[in-house]
């Protein structure tokens, strides 16, 4: 089960969420993002050390912030899984004599000595 499956099913439901600096927020998930941004409303927040309380209609949490999350029991078991991404394709491969599309030096087909620091000559520059 992958945790934004469980984020997306919790929509509509009560949530506890607590941040990394210790504050819970305790409210119904109105939604969330791939980055784990939520949107929470009739939200109760309590402090760190659990003395003071806020109500607030609605707040926004970076996902970032979030140490954990506590949803209902029922909720976890009505989770559909997900199948896992599928691989991608193999990178094409270059056909056979074909030198690339880089800017490197090359194998100095060119006329000239290709794109190195100089060939050692004294034409400006250290010598």
């Amino acid at each position: 089960m992958f945790p934004l499956s469980l984020l997306k099913e919790a929509q509509d439901n009560q949530l506890l969420v607590e941040l990394k600096n210790g504050d819970t927020y305790n409210g119904f998930l109105i939604n969330c993002d791939s980055w784990m941004n939520i949107n929470l409303r009739r939200v109760v927040c309590t402090s760190k050390d659990g003395e003071k309380f806020w109500k607030i209609p609605s707040c926004y949490i970076r996902g970032n912030t979030i140490k954990y999350l506590c949803f209902p029991d029922s909720l976890i078991y009505n989770v559909k899984e997900e199948e896992p991404p599928q691989p991608r394709a193999a990178p094409r491969t270059a056909p056979a004599g074909d030198a690339g599309r880089g800017r490197g030096r090359g194998a100095g087909t060119g006329s000239g000595p290709g794109r190195g620091r100089g060939d050692g000559s004294s034409r400006g520059g250290r010598g």
